[in-house]
């Protein structure tokens, strides 16, 4: 079983478990080779099967929600879209040994997005925009609400208020609370957004997103997908474009400044809640943590307004 437990609640998963578990369930890949692959997620433990699948298993009890939300609403949401999302095969019930439901998905090829490893930043932003208005502008008639199934991405930065202020407070030593503070602050005081709920990814960090070539590929790891505020798709602005990548992001999005600022207020209180939750399980989670910390403090030097 893995030893490594990121979360108090951990399920262990092995590949003794995920070959047991597809045997029982869909014996007709029961043949199919099944191997662990190395992975910075914090929610699911991910297995190749075979060539062409993988299988997820989440880390977490509880997320049954998630699981049958992202095999409903990805197979509808993936033809308006210009980059590849995954492709859910099948939906795995629990049992006495693993008490979660689980997913079998078609594997996608690709490295994690990495600044460096763009072959032009700049057009990787107009791309991954192109993405994100093809999302926001799909029809969300009927589209899971913010909840614990995708941890309450696209609900109002105020919702976050007492989380943030309590994982500031957790991180003194770590950062210099008090600037935290005061930028948490500014864009808590932004304009709510007041249009109707959107598609929302919910978590587009570097290792939810594919390169081949240099270029965008694909979008993983849908479980913070729901409707709600579309300012949360602006996270890539500072967990991962830089300079001119994040103007160019920036400008093909086509966000106002209140949106601006809720995306930057999200980018922060998501950072901070990661801080000392990750500092001795997953350093460098944390580390990434503190570089969006300090690049949303940069941001909001520039005193934008809303």
């Amino acid at each position: 079983m893995s030893t490594n437990r990121i979360h108090a609640d951990q399920i262990d998963t092995d590949e003794l478990l995920v070959r047991r578990l597809i045997a029982s369930q869909f014996p007709h890949w029961a043949d199919l080779p099944v191997a662990a692959v190395p992975s910075s997620g914090t929610e699911n433990g991910i297995y190749r099967l075979g060539d062409e699948m993988a299988v997820r298993l989440p880390y977490r009890p509880g997320m049954n929600d998630q699981f049958e939300k992202l095999d409903r609403w990805l197979p509808r949401l993936a033809p308006h879209l210009p980059i590849s999302i995954p492709e859910p095969l099948a939906l795995g019930a629990p049992d006495k040994e693993y008490p979660a439901v689980w997913s079998i998905v078609r594997w996608l090829d690709g490295e994690e997005a990495r600044l460096e490893c763009f072959a032009d930043p700049i057009e990787a932003a107009r791309q991954l925009a192109a993405f994100v208005r093809a999302l926001t502008a799909t029809d969300a008639t009927d589209g899971p609400e913010p909840g614990v199934h995708n941890f309450w991405r696209g609900v109002p930065l105020a919702a976050r208020d007492e989380m943030t202020r309590g994982s500031i407070g957790e991180s003194e030593g770590l950062v210099a609370t008090e600037a935290v503070m005061r930028a948490w602050e500014h864009d808590l005081g932004a304009p709510a957004w007041d249009g109707p709920p959107t598609w929302l990814h919910g978590d587009l960090a570097p290792d939810n997103m594919l390169l081949t070539d240099g270029r965008l590929s694909a979008v993983i790891d849908w479980g913070g997908m729901g409707v709600g505020d579309p300012a949360t798709e602006l996270l890539p602005a500072w967990n991962l474009f830089r300079g001119a990548s994040r103007e160019a992001y920036r400008e093909a999005l086509g966000f106002d400044d209140a949106t601006w600022a809720r995306g930057r207020g999200l980018a922060l209180s998501t950072s901070i809640v990661a801080l000392p939750y990750y500092k001795d399980t997953i350093p460098v989670r944390a580390k990434h943590a503190t570089a969006v910390i300090r690049e949303v403090l940069a941001d909001q030097e520039r005193k934008l307004t809303f």
